[in-house]
């Protein structure tokens, strides 16, 4: 999770709608430093209700992409499923497809990689892919996870992953 949920329908579908979270840039620039790749994988379910087209998606994400460049962090690719949620897709979170595209694509040894999330979706797509996970507590939810840390935030999750590699 790197930025908060936009008000209304939940769905960043403009650049103006895009609010990352504090020292999101800074996490991202350590995991840069300590050698991973970072790929964002994400359900877009917005685009399947005609909120957005996949070109402009395309744009935005190219945008967040020059954001964070601009300090000092580099996404490395952002992969994103544009399905509903039936019928079932093999891209969308939590069925793992996103992650073995971006592997293929990026050179990635899943065994080797953390996946970072905010829903048990997302630590279970992770988990499929044979990924560490981390499960990062947003308000109101619970501790219990079946990922290997919980943290509470973006850097502390950061933090945990730079000392055990």
């Amino acid at each position: 999770m790197i930025n908060r949920k936009p008000s209304g329908n939940g769905y960043v579908t403009r650049w103006e709608d895009m609010h990352f979270l504090p020292d999101v840039h800074t996490c991202i620039a350590l995991l840069n430093q300590a050698g991973f790749k970072v790929i964002i994988v994400t359900n877009q379910r917005c685009v399947a209700k005609g909120l957005i087209t996949s070109q402009a998606l395309d744009r935005i994400h190219q945008k967040m992409r020059e954001w964070f460049t601009a300090r000092g962090a580099r996404v490395d690719a952002v992969y994103y499923c544009p399905h509903e949620k039936y019928p079932p897709c093999n891209c969308r979170k939590p069925a793992p497809g996103m992650l073995f595209v971006a592997a293929r694509a990026h050179q990635v040894d899943l065994s080797a990689s953390w996946m970072i999330g905010d829903s048990e979706i997302d630590i279970d797509a992770g988990r499929d892919a044979g990924c560490k996970t981390v499960r990062l507590l947003r308000r109101n939810n619970s501790t219990e996870s079946n990922a290997d840390v919980v943290a509470p935030s973006l850097l502390e999750a950061v933090r945990q992953i730079c000392s055990r590699t």
